[in-house]
């Protein structure tokens, strides 16, 4: 025959994303954020940021050309995880904690599971929950902020302290914390990105945030149920990058609607528990992992229902 028939599994219509193109505009989208941090913390925060993306494609490199694999760097998840484990860390961290952590991100995390699509929690998170349970003081150092103080604005407000930072301050990125979590407003500007491109979805940001927000409105007060501030809540912290940057991990969140939907509960409720009646005042952090941890199991139970199957049963029956 001259011609040949190739028959394969399904999907037959491949759309035009690549792992590739999705991980770019990935990069995109943290670009203001990693701005602002920049601006507001100096250099010291863009070299914390650039050695961790360095130190993420060399771990991923020679990983794969020792075990004799294909090199996938080009791909760009390791830059990926390098930004978000840079921008997940202050940007006083001593210089070699950042390499530590890229190397448990790539290697421990990611390719100990068989790399990309394959590692069950988010690679950057893992290694920042690594680096705090190991050095719990440098990570939760913060650069003083126009002289004013160091501590970030959860914990102010866990302290009940006051001189809070304004909501324009922590709109704007004025505050102490980590290097990607201050400016929510560069936040907003990435995720819009992401959304008008199609790579995410408002479900999972959307009721992260709103868990949080209605969580934290009745029981985060000083003076009793209904009297906390979810404003404050929503603009303070690592809430913003989390839900829109990790919380819509592919790999490592549920695949259906309904899944993403409890995914995304599971993350408030549980952010809320930490900050509120925690010992930690943020929780973002470990509530996305324990959700991922979760995500095999959503997905089992929310997984749809095969065409015929309940018609094959009555049938066998």
């Amino acid at each position: 025959m001259q011609y040949k028939l190739y028959v394969s599994h399904s999907p037959h219509i491949a759309g035009g994303d690549s792992v590739q193109k999705i991980m770019l505009h990935v990069i995109i989208a943290l670009l203001p954020a990693l701005l602002a941090g920049c601006l507001v913390f100096g250099s010291r925060a863009l070299l914390v940021v650039l050695l961790c993306v360095v130190s993420c494609m060399i771990f991923e490199g020679l990983w794969q050309k020792i075990l004799k694999k294909p090199v996938t760097i080009s791909d760009m998840s390791a830059v990926v995880t390098g930004l978000l484990l840079g921008m997940n860390l202050p940007a006083s961290i001593p210089l070699w904690m950042p390499v530590i952590g890229s190397f448990f991100a790539i290697i421990i995390v990611k390719q100990f599971f068989g790399g990309l699509g394959h590692n069950f929690m988010n690679p950057a998170l893992g290694a920042r929950a690594f680096l705090l349970a190991s050095w719990a003081l440098p990570m939760t150092t913060f650069p003083i902020v126009d002289a004013v103080s160091s501590a970030t604005p959860l914990a102010a407000y866990a302290e009940n302290a006051g001189n809070l930072p304004t909501y324009l301050d922590l709109f704007f990125g004025n505050v102490g914390g980590c290097i990607g979590e201050t400016s929510a407003l560069a936040l907003l500007l990435g995720g819009a990105y992401l959304l008008i491109m199609g790579v995410i979805r408002l479900r999972v940001p959307v009721i992260f945030i709103a868990t949080v927000a209605l969580g934290t409105w009745i029981f985060g007060g000083h003076n009793g149920l209904f009297t906390g501030d979810p404003l404050y809540q929503i603009l303070s912290g690592g809430l913003m990058l989390g839900a829109i940057f990790m919380a819509t991990d592919y790999t490592t969140t549920p695949f259906t609607p309904k899944g993403q939907i409890l995914f995304a509960l599971g993350c408030g409720i549980i952010t809320v528990l930490i900050r509120i009646w925690g010992g930690y005042p943020e929780g973002v952090s470990y509530s996305i992992l324990l959700m991922n941890v979760a995500t095999p199991l959503i997905d089992r139970v929310c997984k749809p229902r095969r065409y015929g199957t309940s018609l094959l049963k009555k049938e066998v029956a």
